[in-house]
């Protein structure tokens, strides 16, 4: 359960080894969780390093899953795998893929797996926890989203269209539950500073994967249903998503 301050007993975290999943949890386990449970490829080289990170930083019990998100038929029984043990307070869903942005529009094979990864596979697995959220009577689910997603740019807008996707799906999956106890809060960073994001130049706003964890689990406390990282973002995207069309393609972003 959720104590009186917000924080869970047990996380969920669907992306086992990503950067930004695992500070998340790291800033959970700070305020008091006990059981993790980890979500990721089976082939993975990096489940082992993320199950000692998670308990050097306090987790009591860790438990690791196998998680494909293109396995969408394997989607209902890694769910009930994360519950056997008991209910799941927060699942976190953060994984997705991204490539080279200009071969990203032109290469069809590349193209549809970042779209089962980031959109499809984020469904498949947003209506099975919506479903044993809805039975528990609590839960949260954090959804990392992209500001990439609020209004899809030319630069990169195969990930950026699977990002809108992806944002509309989950702030509305946490509408329909809200009468039963539970609710999403969607994360939408800029760039942040991890491997994932290392290919690309940093941009304006970019920050540390650390203070993604710290407001996303505050936001999640808070039952917001929309954070950005940082808050800045919230103006410049009000900003960019008002701005006519034959302006906004001339832009350098």
């Amino acid at each position: 359960m959720i104590n009186a301050v917000g924080v869970p007993q047990s996380v969920l975290l669907l992306g086992g080894t990503s950067e930004i999943g695992l500070a998340i949890v790291e800033e959970y386990i700070a305020k008091g969780t006990s059981r993790v449970v980890l979500a990721a490829l089976p082939n993975d080289p990096l489940r082992e390093k993320s199950v000692a990170q998670v308990e050097a930083a306090g987790a009591t019990s860790v438990e690791v899953i196998d998680f494909d998100a293109t396995a969408f038929d394997e989607h209902e029984k890694t769910i009930d795998a994360a519950f056997a043990g008991g209910d799941v307070d927060v699942a976190i869903v953060a994984f997705a893929l991204d490539f080279d942005a200009e071969e990203l529009w032109q290469n069809q094979r590349k193209a549809v797996l970042l779209a089962q990864v980031n959109y499809t596979g984020a469904v498949s697995v947003g209506v099975l926890l919506g479903q044993k959220f809805k039975e528990q009577g609590h839960g949260r689910i954090i959804a990392m989203s992209s500001v990439a997603g609020l209004r899809p740019r030319r630069t990169n807008f195969v990930y950026g269209s699977s990002k809108a996707g992806f944002d509309g799906f989950y702030l509305n999956l946490g509408q329909a539950l809200e009468p039963f106890g539970a609710g999403v809060t969607v994360v939408r960073p800029g760039m942040v500073r991890t491997k994932f994001s290392a290919h690309v130049k940093e941009a304006p706003l970019t920050i540390d994967k650390d203070v993604i964890g710290r407001l996303a689990v505050d936001a999640a406390i808070a039952e917001k249903p929309i954070v950005f990282a940082p808050a800045p973002w919230a103006f410049v995207n009000f900003g960019l998503k008002n701005i006519p069309q034959p302006i906004f393609r001339k832009l350098p972003i």
